[in-house]
């Protein structure tokens, strides 16, 4: 029988845990005796001594995962899955490489294989989970934008040509120059003019886009789409 060539990541979190290595052994002693039983050839040990999981950004866990990308290994085993990540998006980041790369994630503690059918169960259970969190976010982020911009507030970015941001640094005012610009445009615009003609008109008048170049035609559609949405 083939056996599955396995990385084990092991991971601790403070200079004193790994210092004293009572964490990592136990860890290591876990991941042999998980190997042994489930007949895994542990090819490699990947340790992250010391290091936070609030980012995927690790340099062992990082060769863990180019090593399982490049074929060299089959699957990635861990005590816990907090010791990949204790974050829900960078789960469902992890997820979707193993799925996309064909490599299987194992997890002592969890009781995770997605060697097996119940395993990708879970694993894909936690992904839903995962996706559902990073849509959450981005509807809450949306909806507090949105009212933001309903009380008049500024939503972060550049403010929108014609506009500044007040002396409160919450709210938008109008600048006085750039306003001029905006209804000389609408009146060029709405007197027949083409794009090109109006940001000619504009440019003779003094009145130049914020990058002090000249006006083009799609600049000018911008511009004068900026004013119509104001």
């Amino acid at each position: 029988m083939t056996r599955t060539r396995t990385v084990a990541y092991l991971r601790v979190s403070t200079d004193k845990q790994a210092d004293l290595g009572v964490s990592l052994d136990a860890q290591r002693a876990k991941v042999a005796a998980y190997a042994a039983l489930y007949d895994l050839d542990l090819v490699d040990v990947a340790v992250d001594a010391g290091a936070s999981a609030k980012s995927l950004d690790r340099p062992a866990l990082a060769g863990a995962l180019d090593r399982l990308a490049r074929g060299e290994a089959d699957a990635l085993l861990v005590v816990k899955l907090d010791r990949l990540t204790r974050s829900v998006s960078d789960l469902g980041e992890l997820v979707d490489r193993c799925t996309r790369q064909g490599w299987a994630l194992l997890s002592v503690s969890e009781n995770i294989d997605t060697r097996t059918a119940a395993g990708r169960l879970v694993l894909n259970v936690l992904a839903s989970v995962a996706q559902w969190e990073r849509e959450a976010i981005g509807e809450r982020t949306a909806a507090a934008l949105a009212f933001k911009a309903s009380q008049g507030e500024f939503c972060g970015g550049e403010a929108p040509y014609g506009w500044r941001l007040a002396a409160d640094g919450v709210h938008l005012s109008p600048h006085p120059e750039e306003q001029a610009a905006l209804a000389l445009a609408g009146e060029l615009r709405a007197a027949g003019l083409s794009l090109a003609k109006v940001g000619e008109r504009l440019a003779e008048r003094g009145y130049l886009p914020r990058n002090g170049r000249r006006w083009h035609s799609q600049t000018v559609k911008n511009l004068l789409a900026a004013k119509v949405a104001a």
